[in-house]
């Protein structure tokens, strides 16, 4: 190698290590969070992309409709109560919640075969969301409390919510969401989102999306400051 060639090559190499260099994010920092997508390490992406088949998971409130063929006086409803059970004739109680239609579906069938059917048909589905919702506010076009009808990505709420408002800011969008009892704030730009540059994050029950209005960005730093950042998402959860 030249010796003339050294120091540029240096040079270009303390450039590069400059860049990497990453500020922590955890509970108590009221930084906005840099939620672009890194190239390496990839446990530091905002969050999980949407993909595969949507699961939703049961929980407290929820009612199902279970059907058992040719087995009328067993077809009914029932609410998960808020102990995360149910109760089912000849069954007993089982275990609904963080479970899916499937899981509960697959139990009561071999229950029903322990007791006094054969080859049991059961079918399971939720009639009513009640316990996976997220509220939705801001400058969108109908804002509101909508239910999580399997995995749900931030995208994909704000089309439920027939999307945004004209006078809406892409770039203010927050996400809040209660972990063990803390309250955590992350901000998203609508429009990164759309052209690839950032993740979709996706969403849970009980999550608070915020949509601030364009001219408005003194308020969307207000609400951001109130908390600590949202490390959840980075972590890639």
């Amino acid at each position: 190698m030249r010796k003339t060639a050294l120091p540029l090559l240096l040079a270009l190499c303390t450039l590069a290590l400059g860049g990497c260099v990453s500020a922590g994010i955890g509970p108590g920092s009221v930084r906005k969070a840099n939620t672009t997508v890194p190239r390496q390490p990839q446990d530091r992406l905002p969050a999980k992309p949407i993909d595969g088949p949507s699961v939703y998971r049961l929980g407290p409130m929820d009612v199902l409709a279970v059907e058992v063929f040719r087995e009328q006086d067993l077809t009914r409803e029932v609410r998960v109560e808020e102990s995360g059970e149910i109760s089912f004739p000849l069954v007993g109680r089982i275990l609904a919640t963080g479970r899916t239609t499937a899981d509960v579906e697959k139990e009561i069938t071999e229950r029903l075969k322990a007791t006094m059917l054969e080859n049991p048909s059961v079918t399971v589905r939720v009639k009513e969301f009640l316990s996976q919702r997220v509220t939705v506010e801001g400058a969108l076009s109908q804002p509101g409390v909508y239910p999580l009808m399997g995995r749900t990505s931030l995208l994909q709420m704000i089309a439920t919510a027939h999307g945004l408002d004209d006078l809406a800011n892409p770039s203010a969008c927050v996400v809040y969401r209660v972990v063990d009892g803390q309250r955590y704030a992350a901000a998203f730009d609508i429009r990164a989102i759309r052209n690839g540059s950032m993740v979709d994050p996706e969403l849970l029950g009980g999550d608070t999306v915020v949509v601030d209005y364009s001219g408005a960005r003194a308020n969307y730093r207000d609400f951001l400051s109130l908390y600590p950042i949202f490390s959840v998402f980075l972590r890639g959860y």
